[in-house]
């Protein structure tokens, strides 16, 4: 019996706890709403540290919402109930009003919340006016800050590599907007004199960073001995170049891996662009104009390349290859450039495991460079000064671009000089001024670059949803219905230039062809770039019956070591697959170990075929170097903090009064409660007699 009534006890404490804890949560829903967002984070180099950070407990504000500029005045001057969270429109994100916020201080301002209404927006770059110019080659006249007219980004506030003292939240949805907006209206905007006397709704923002001060002081906090817990308060940027060959080279015999340096003869035309692409804002950035255009053609180039060249055994010089390479981690003073030239100069270029021959800088013919291309109709070929052959290609490039027979209608400007912009060129002509460089590069036109507005509303993206086969070569006549100012005709163009000019480099002869590059595989390329990695195009450069992609584009930005690095694997299949050469006498089942590769092909059934791409390192030789001096400026040296999850939420944050009163009511209460407690002990002989032990029995 006994047994039953003490079970019975606890079922009951675990209904009441469970009820109790029910109750807690229904509380806790009341209390507090969730606002979902993305937030601005903490990177580091070797002299300061960038971005945001929330205290470690979390900053809370109250909410202030800004329509026109005079409404910071009241969070400038000394507002009633600090401190506020003022939302924000993106026409109002300048760089003086940051400013005045920062001034403003932490008393009075602990949150800035960006909302996303960008009706009134002209432009939002938050870029310095000469990006990566610490890492650019020494000469200011490659790119002078002040004077917009020649900066490579005249747009630009520099806010990205400010350091805030509060921590900044973007809302983008507009539910989300209107609940914050109702619960200013209804709590806050009124009687304004009387905040400090009444409840207000306000938001907490969590995202404390873990890092502060540097690169430097972050990696040593990591690695200090007695640093026993395993703490991580930072990480490297790194992410994975992707390079491809249009003609697959031989592999390596032990031999040669040996002696490899002394055998090798191959001769390569090196074309690159950049992989990445960055924002103020965790996971928030596609990089549509800023070089999303740029991979695309290097895509189109590729593709068009391996369908028009005659094998490798017919070109006149048959040593001769094409190496693509996408550059990752380039917004952050070319990282996967700068690793790349150091892997070639110490001989690490391609890794012992692709099992390859070494490729030198004494491998390289030239390189062609494929930069921003922000107004396709100003395009210039710019090099550091005017060679034969900057010349030659330039001639060749315009022999096509305003050939009538294509009807392209294009004509590509030459400008040599140090004026050249900021591309993955920089970090080969930061070696060697004479290094065969050259770079397709269009005037700055992008009022959202390095943005969260970067994306296809820029580019002026209409997906046509053809469901035609992209991997098709189409005449130059069949435009597959798409307008002739469209992205993907002013893709298919430039690339199809680009294509035919190398072409003629490569074989010698003109190129008389009709077939040009396909408008259609620009528009699944934008599709699933901007739009949703669950498309066409990727489904076909995967493994049949993969799972889908996400119904939302692939993260863009470098990450760290074990982040996503869904930019770069989806890079990595498509160059494969359209690199790629049929190999329809191997069944599926032989069809497993690289360079074969199995994919799902435009029909979805499957086909095995002969690939050429492969990663590389993305990550700066600075983390690789020993005691290596964090200010020399010779590498990058960024570095993301570490942190917990991003959360923010909305409440009622009682009046100071009430705040007062409780507290003062709790202190009461506790002194009170101490008194009865030693009232009650001191006379525990009088109010609790000790029973006779007659009856102890009965109550033992």
């Amino acid at each position: 019996m006994e047994k039953r009534v003490h079970a019975a006890a606890i079922w009951l404490l675990m209904l009441l706890h469970g009820a109790a804890f029910a109750q807690g949560e229904r509380t806790r829903d009341k209390m507090y709403q969730p606002i979902v967002g993305a937030g601005c984070f903490r990177r580091l180099n070797g002299t300061h540290q960038t971005g945001c950070s929330s205290t470690h407990a979390g900053s809370v504000g109250v909410l202030h919402l800004i329509n026109v500029e005079a409404d910071l005045e009241f969070l400038l001057a000394s507002p009633p109930s600090p401190p506020y969270a003022p939302m924000i429109p993106p026409h109002l994100f300048t760089r003086r009003n940051l400013l005045r916020l920062i001034e403003a201080g932490p008393s009075n301002i602990s949150v800035v919340l960006l909302i996303n209404k960008p009706e009134k927006m002209k432009q939002f770059s938050h870029e310095l006016n000469c990006p990566n110019q610490y890492s650019s080659l020494n000469n200011s006249e490659t790119c002078d800050a002040s004077n917009p007219a020649t900066s490579w980004n005249p747009w630009g506030t520099g806010l990205l590599h400010e350091d805030f003292p509060f921590p900044i939240y973007y809302i983008a949805d507009t539910e989300e907007i209107s609940k914050l907006e109702k619960c200013f209206l209804k709590f806050n905007n009124f009687n304004y004199e009387t905040h400090a006397l009444r409840s207000l709704c306000a938001i907490e923002v969590k995202s404390f960073m873990s890092a502060a001060v540097s690169s430097e002081v972050c990696i040593r906090r990591t690695r200090f001995i007695n640093n026993l817990s395993g703490s991580k308060y930072c990480d490297p940027l790194e992410g994975r170049n992707v390079y491809a060959t249009v003609y697959p080279r031989n592999v390596s015999s032990v031999e040669a891996e040996e002696t490899e340096l002394a055998i090798t003869s191959e001769k390569f035309i090196l074309v690159t662009c950049r992989l990445d692409t960055a924002s103020m804002f965790d996971g928030v950035g596609l990089g549509a104009m800023d070089s999303l255009v740029g991979l695309s053609i290097l895509t189109q180039v590729a593709h068009l390349l391996r369908e028009l060249l005659p094998p490798q055994s017919s070109l006149p010089d048959n040593r001769r290859n094409v190496l693509f390479v996408t550059f990752n981690g380039e917004s952050y003073d070319y990282i996967g450039s700068q690793r790349f030239v150091y892997d070639v100069e110490r001989f690490a270029f391609p890794k012992s495991s692709a099992r390859r021959n070494l490729i030198t800088f004494d491998n390289i013919e030239f390189m062609l460079d494929i930069g921003t291309l922000d107004d396709i109709a100003n395009i210039k070929l710019h090099a550091l000064s005017g060679t034969p052959l900057a010349q030659k290609l330039l001639q060749q490039l315009n022999n096509y671009a305003q050939s009538p027979r294509y009807g392209f209608n294009l004509n590509i400007q030459s400008e040599m000089s140090y004026h050249i912009p900021p591309t993955s060129a920089q970090s080969f002509l930061r070696r060697d001024p004479k290094f065969p460089a050259l770079i397709l590069n269009a005037k700055p036109a992008n009022k959202y670059y390095h943005s969260i507005y970067d994306d296809a509303d820029n580019v002026v993206f209409n997906y046509g949803n053809t469901s035609q086969d992209f991997t098709l070569l189409p005449d130059v006549g069949d435009t597959k219905n798409f307008k002739a100012d469209s992205l993907q005709m002013k893709v298919r163009n430039v690339s199809s230039i680009v294509a035919m000019a190398l072409y003629e480099t490569l074989t010698g002869k003109e190129y008389t062809g009709s077939k040009v590059a396909n408008p259609v595989l620009a528009d699944e390329f934008f599709y699933c770039f901007l739009l949703s990695a669950d498309c066409p195009l990727f489904k076909a450069a995967s493994y049949p019956g993969s799972p889908k992609g996400l119904p939302m584009p692939p993260m863009r930005y470098v990450s760290v070591l074990g982040g996503p690095q869904e930019s770069s694997g989806w890079t990595y299949r498509v160059l494969g697959y359209l690199l790629s050469q049929k190999q329809p006498k191997i069944p599926k089942d032989n069809c497993t170990i690289l360079p074969l590769h199995y994919f799902a092909g435009f029909n979805g059934v499957g086909e095995c075929r002969l690939t050429t791409q492969n990663y590389s390192s993305a990550l700066s030789p600075a983390f690789l170097i020993d005691d290596y001096d964090w200010r020399s400026g010779n590498y990058s040296t960024w570095t993301e903090s570490t942190w917990s999850l991003f959360s923010a939420r909305i409440f009622l944050r009682p009046s100071n009064v009430h705040q007062v009163t409780t507290l003062s009511v709790g202190i009461v209460v506790l002194i009170v409660s101490f008194c009865v407690v030693y009232i009650i002990s001191s006379r525990s002989e009088v109010l609790f007699e000790d029973l006779p032990a007659s009856n102890a029995a009965l109550f033992g």
